[in-house]
């Protein structure tokens, strides 16, 4: 079934690139491939304990990290903590 579609010049530049950098055959490839990414989030989202995880933990510590952004680190402070808890295990 063929099925015609209007899309911004922005993503049809997005959906050739992909075509001629040679990891898809067709524009049709690389629709398919991000309607098939779609289906797999929504499949992720709709799991019953990725939701209770969500809801659980994921929101409260954003909502507290709104609420009081010095308890969240930048990027760099991340990456320091990370590297001194290695050095300290080697």
């Amino acid at each position: 079934m063929a099925v015609s579609i209007d899309i911004p010049a922005d993503v049809a530049a997005a959906v050739d690139a992909r075509v001629r950098s040679g990891r898809y055959a067709s524009q049709g490839d690389v629709v398919r491939d991000g309607l098939r990414l779609l289906s797999e989030e929504d499949g992720i989202f709709r799991d019953a304990e990725v939701e209770h995880w969500l809801r659980t933990t994921v929101v409260p510590i954003a909502e507290a990290t709104v609420a009081d952004p010095s308890r969240s680190l930048t990027a760099e402070e991340a990456r320091a903590l990370v590297a001194a808890k290695r050095a300290a295990r080697a």
